[in-house]
């Protein structure tokens, strides 16, 4: 069993977060794991995707063309991975960032207004952790308990804080899409 996930969006939107958070929760199940980051120069606005690779074997390459999941979080991320989505995936659309339907048919879409739940929650920036829920409450390779415990080890000392809320947020993107 492998799988790949890309996760895409500006920088700013946690996107390389969302990614540490993923292959943590690989590895509390002990599998194998990557995490390949990729960003412009610009701090925040930029480009920014990364790439996980989470698996029960030895993983070949932490680079990905066709992708079994693409977290897209804006209109650029669905445009370029929209397509690059393996048959039978899943691509998980902020619909809160774009501006058109996902086209395939042969993938499964879930389709999330990310932006507008974070903000319910209280802050934008739990976008990222909305999103990952999403896609776990669907996928068969993730789960929230593992996906909660990659939350506490993301995050640093001075962001423990934030620890309940990024929980929460997991809990309402997959609620969103039950």
């Amino acid at each position: 069993m492998q799988n790949e996930t890309v996760i895409a969006g500006f920088g700013g939107q946690g996107v390389l977060f969302t990614g540490k958070v993923m292959a943590y929760a690989g590895l509390e199940k002990d599998l194998n794991v990557t995490w390949l980051p990729s960003y412009g120069p610009e701090m925040r606005g930029g480009t920014a995707n990364c790439t996980v690779v989470i698996s029960d074997e030895e993983i070949g390459s932490p680079q990905v063309r066709n992708p079994r999941a693409a977290i897209v979080m804006n209109q650029p991320s669905l445009d370029k991975y929209e397509s690059l989505v393996a048959p039978g995936g899943y691509l998980v659309v902020n619909t809160s960032m774009v501006n058109r339907k996902a086209n395939r048919n042969d993938i499964k879409i879930i389709e999330i207004p990310g932006t507008e739940l974070a903000e319910e929650l209280g802050d934008k920036r739990l976008t990222n952790s909305v999103m990952l829920g999403g896609l776990a409450a669907k996928a068969d390779f993730l789960d929230l308990k593992s996906l909660e415990k990659g939350v506490e080890k993301s995050l640093s000392k001075d962001k423990k804080s934030l620890l309940e809320l990024n929980i929460k947020a997991l809990k309402q993107g997959a609620d969103s899409v039950k």
